[in-house]
């Protein structure tokens, strides 16, 4: 029964405290519905009171209604907002994954953090030499221009300045290590792929083009349950979708919204980039498709055709390359969709 009853409380944020106070609520007032933010927080308390027997839900940030007139947010104002919207029943609830889930999604991310960085360390060290005149006019970060960046090294900084030379030192020294850190985190995902609970959905998603093993076990473990999702819904779930801003009997969109996974929507954006040249299933690809069953390799051959026609098609109505990209990330999540979700 609700009663309208406020009861404040500040806990520290350890799990077994929180779940002691919630075990008191119960005996006293009955069942108890526990809600928090997705955030810092993380999920460890949600499977703690959910193993002690309590109802609890993650509640989505960006899908809770705020008063727009509200300019002050404090962590009591939070809660009891979050208490109205409980009774209200309009939270909106992230699905919670399980430790082993979140454990491959931490791996999944750490990669992602040393994508960026690496991206960061090379802009810094090609810039250093962009500033002293040096420029490479091939295919950079391969061997040879590895090679190249040794040659100036030794042949044009070594003879100059000290502080040139150690800070182009630094620059490199960053460069491979933060290299080293990321083919580290591949060989780890590699082995979540070859053997854990996402190889059978990393595989069928690896037979569209674009979708690499990293990728696949990415979209994966980003996602977690893709039968809570639709081929119609999971295009706005991950934000690429157009905006809208309509009244009476005018209608205007804008730019994709944005929302949901912004890992999971940067990966589907570049693998769509992979759809564009022509399609001549290779080596790769039919590597992949044995790995996977032949129901899986024949839906991703068909989305890989249907996806390069959409690009011929939208490049023949002049559509500018970055808006028909994005409408063929859109339809390739429907695609990846419909994989993940086949029966073996």
């Amino acid at each position: 029964m609700v009663t309208g009853e406020v009861i404040e409380r500040t806990l520290p944020p350890q799990p077994d405290l929180v779940v002691g106070f919630v075990d008191d609520l119960a005996v006293e007032h009955g069942p108890v519905l526990v809600t928090y933010e997705a955030g810092p927080t993380g999920y460890g308390l949600a499977r703690a009171l959910l193993a002690a027997g309590h109802n609890c839900q993650v509640a989505a940030p960006s899908k809770l209604l705020r008063p727009s007139g509200d300019r002050v947010k404090t962590d009591a104002r939070d809660a009891l907002l979050l208490a109205r919207l409980v009774r209200n029943d309009d939270i909106v609830a992230v699905s919670i994954p399980t430790q082993a889930q979140e454990s491959a999604r931490d791996l999944v991310r750490a990669r992602e953090d040393a994508r960026m960085v690496l991206m960061s360390a090379r802009h810094r060290l090609s810039k250093l030499l962009l500033r002293h005149g040096y420029v490479y006019d091939a295919d950079a970060w391969t061997g040879r221009h590895d090679t190249w960046l040794r040659r100036i090294r030794r042949e044009q900084l070594l003879p100059g300045g000290f502080g040139t030379l150690t800070a182009f030192d630094d620059a490199y020294d960053a460069v491979t290590h933060t290299l080293a850190r990321r083919d580290r985190l591949d060989v780890a995902i590699a082995a979540l792929a070859a053997d854990s609970e996402f190889t059978a959905v990393s595989r069928r998603l690896g037979c569209l083009r674009g979708i690499s093993t990293t990728t696949a076990v990415a979209l994966a473990v980003e996602i977690g349950d893709w039968h809570r999702l639709t081929g119609a819904s999971i295009g706005s779930y991950l934000g690429l979708v157009p905006s809208e801003h309509s009244s009476g009997g005018s209608r205007n969109q804008g730019g994709i919204t944005k929302t949901g996974n912004s890992h999971a929507r940067r990966l589907l954006i570049e693998a769509a980039w992979e759809h564009k040249a022509k399609y001549i299933p290779g080596k790769t690809m039919q590597e992949r498709w044995a790995l996977a069953p032949a129901a899986a390799a024949a839906r991703g051959d068909a989305g890989n055709r249907r996806l390069h026609h959409r690009w011929a098609v939208m490049t023949a109505h002049k559509k500018r390359h970055t808006v028909a990209n994005t409408a063929i990330a859109r339809e390739l999540a429907g695609w990846c969709w419909s994989l993940a979700v086949m029966e073996e």
